[in-house]
C-alpha cells in the first residue's frame, strides 16, 4: 500500500481514507496542502491532520497502516520521506470558522482538505500574525496555480486586521 513512490497527495489520501473508514473525520491542512495544490514547487515533507477524533484510536488506525509514533506527535512510516501528525482540533482559520472543505478523489481514496480559498487565507494568516514571509509566497503559489474566491481573501485579510497583507499578496501576485 504505502511505498517509497507514494506521493504526498496520495498518502495523504490513505489516511484520510483509513480515518473515515473507521468512523473519524478528518482533513488536511497545513504545508501539505500548498504542497497539493502546486504541484510540488512548495514541498511539504509532513502531513497535518485535523480532527476531534479519539488519539487511541487514530493511533491504532496509523499503526495498521504501518506508522510507527516518535516520541513526539509524528507517524513516522518506514517506506515513507513524509510524516503525519495531528495538531488538534482546530477549525478556524484566524478568527474565520473553516465551513466548506475540497474533496479529491486519489486512486482508491479520497482525500479532504482544505479548499484553495481556505489554503490561501491559512498561509496569510501566518503572514499577517507572525510576520512569515513564507506563508505569503505559499499563498501566492496557491493562486497562481489554483482558483480562488479573490474577494473572501480581501475580507479576510479585512477581518484579521491587516488589508495591507491583501495587498502585498495582490502584488506579488502580479509579478
Amino acid at each position: 500500500m504505502i511505498n517509497t513512490k507514494t506521493t504526498i497527495e496520495e498518502l495523504g489520501a490513505i489516511v484520510c481514507q483509513a480515518l473515515k473508514d473507521a468512523g473519524i473525520e478528518a482533513f488536511l491542512s497545513g504545508g501539505a496542502v500548498v504542497s497539493i495544490y502546486t504541484k510540488n514547487k512548495y514541498e511539504s515533507y509532513d502531513l497535518d491532520f485535523i480532527t476531534f477524533g479519539d488519539r487511541k484510536k487514530i493511533k491504532k488506525i496509523m499503526e495498521a497502516l504501518g506508522f510507527v509514533q516518535d516520541k513526539s506527535r509524528h507517524f513516522i512510516h518506514p517506506k515513507s520521506v513524509y510524516f503525519v501528525e495531528f495538531p488538534g482540533s482546530a477549525t478556524m482559520i484566524g478568527g474565520e470558522r473553516i465551513s466548506e472543505f475540497h474533496e479529491r478523489k486519489v486512486k482508491t481514496n479520497t482525500l479532504k482538505l482544505l479548499t484553495p480559498t481556505d489554503c490561501i487565507k491559512d498561509r496569510l494568516a501566518a503572514y499577517i500574525h507572525w510576520n512569515d514571509k513564507q506563508g505569503l509566497e505559499q499563498a501566492v503559489m496557491v493562486a497562481q496555480n489554483q482558483e480562488f474566491k479573490q474577494t473572501k481573501v480581501k475580507q479576510f485579510c479585512k477581518s484579521e486586521g491587516n488589508v495591507g497583507a491583501y495587498e502585498d499578496f495582490l502584488e506579488r501576485l502580479r509579478k
